[in-house]
């Protein structure tokens, strides 16, 4: 691209210079040269690190007409005034900085997303737990098992207690991690036995009962969904009114919860996830707004919308699971509000005051050749060992023990 843009300029210059029997050819053609080799080079460069396409091309194209434009007009006007068109070519320069400055300083907000989760939860990390009534050997049909991100320590901690520990090596073949959605897949495929997540969304729960297929929940913990703003945000404690008023678009400001005169950001996650579905739920018959969108420049140019993951923006609102906002990704950059004036916390959470606590389950698909592993497997979550697990990984046991 950079020889084409080179050889056009070079062209309609001698061109032109030919037709009007000027003496700047050699020099204009130097000119447009350097400059179409330099700009193209700072444009890849930018667009590599930014990527935005869609800003930065128009750019280009502007620049280099306004550059052509001032060879043209420099080889036929002699005034001074010519000079003024490189304003042009100027102000294209100073955008596309402003443009590389903005995404460098968006870059380095902290971002919350399932992506970054801290890899010491997987199997077989260090979690002490007594000798288990149930360990299965190398003979067993071993249960795949796949689940959201969120519930990934306590179900890798179950691995790391009752599977045989020569599947430390071999374990991501039994042990996924696909998320919610990509759980609630594998379950319907078979290429999971069981998987921990929350409760399906309605089109999730439809897809298993238009394959006849019955699914089965088993309640094995409590888990707090909880909204988290940047610890700068004055605003502590919000209503379920206020939640559902921010998520349906009618509260656009943080000045009407008495914060700070900001537009909100609110952020959301993708369909069918765990807390969207969890948001929902909260939302009732209220429609949700349309998620805030980013454009993603891939590497054939291609534009994608997606869902944008919480970016700590100053006036940014964002939701997740309590255990996995606040020990999963250490971000110590925000703060959870209190809904109700209840805070979410492992006390009010057992007690059922934090409003916004659920169950999360062990679910599994119900037919006569099912594994004959799950169930016996779900009976030892259930017990104390297994409930004391939960516990120990930093989720609510749905057993109301004080000690196991």
């Amino acid at each position: 691209m950079v020889v084409v843009f080179s050889i056009i300029i070079v062209i309609l210059i001698i061109l032109l210079c030919i037709k009007v029997e000027i003496k700047r050819p050699i020099i204009s053609a130097l000119i447009g040269i350097v400059v179409s080799i330099l700009s193209f080079c700072a444009f890849i460069v930018l667009l590599l690190i930014s990527a935005k396409i869609s800003i930065l091309l128009p750019l280009l194209v502007v620049f280099y007409v306004s550059i052509i434009a001032f060879l043209i007009f420099w080889n036929i006007i002699k005034t001074k005034k010519v000079y003024l068109i490189l304003a042009v070519p100027g102000i294209c320069i100073l955008t596309a900085i402003a443009v590389f400055g903005y995404d460098s300083y968006i870059h380095e907000i902290p971002t919350m997303s399932e992506e970054n989760y801290n890899h010491t939860f997987r199997p077989f990390a260090e979690i002490s737990a007594k000798e288990p009534s149930l360990r299965f050997t190398f003979s067993d049909n071993l249960p795949v098992l796949d689940g959201a991100t969120a519930l990934y320590p306590v179900y890798a901690s179950f691995v790391q207690t009752v599977y045989p520990k020569y599947y430390h090596k071999g374990i991501e073949r039994l042990v996924l991690c696909s998320k919610t959605p990509g759980a609630y897949e594998n379950l319907l495929q078979g290429k999971a036995d069981i998987i921990f997540c929350f409760a399906p969304s309605v089109s999730q729960e439809k897809q298993f009962y238009d394959n006849g297929m019955n699914l089965k929940l088993v309640p094995i913990g409590r888990e707090a969904f909880v909204f988290f703003v940047n610890k700068k945000n004055i605003v502590n404690n919000v209503t379920i009114e206020n939640i559902q008023g921010i998520y349906s678009g009618k509260i656009k400001n943080w000045r009407k919860l008495r914060g700070s005169n900001q537009k909100i950001r609110a952020f959301q996650r993708p369909e069918n996830s765990g807390s969207q579905t969890m948001l929902k739920k909260i939302m009732g018959n209220i429609p949700i707004m349309e998620p805030r969108k980013e454009n993603i420049s891939s590497g054939m140019g291609d534009i994608i919308d997606q869902v944008a993951v919480y970016k700590n923006f100053s006036n940014a609102i964002g939701y997740s699971f309590l255990f996995y906002s606040t020990e999963m990704v250490k971000n110590d950059q925000i703060k959870l509000l209190s809904i109700e004036g209840i805070y979410p916390s492992r006390e009010t959470i057992q007690n059922g005051r934090y409003p916004f606590s659920d169950d999360f389950y062990a679910i599994y698909v119900d037919t006569g050749d099912k594994n004959e592993n799950i169930e016996l497997f779900i009976e030892w979550i259930l017990s104390d060992q297994g409930q004391e697990l939960v516990s120990k990984t930093g989720y609510i046991p749905i057993k109301r023990q004080t000690e196991f």
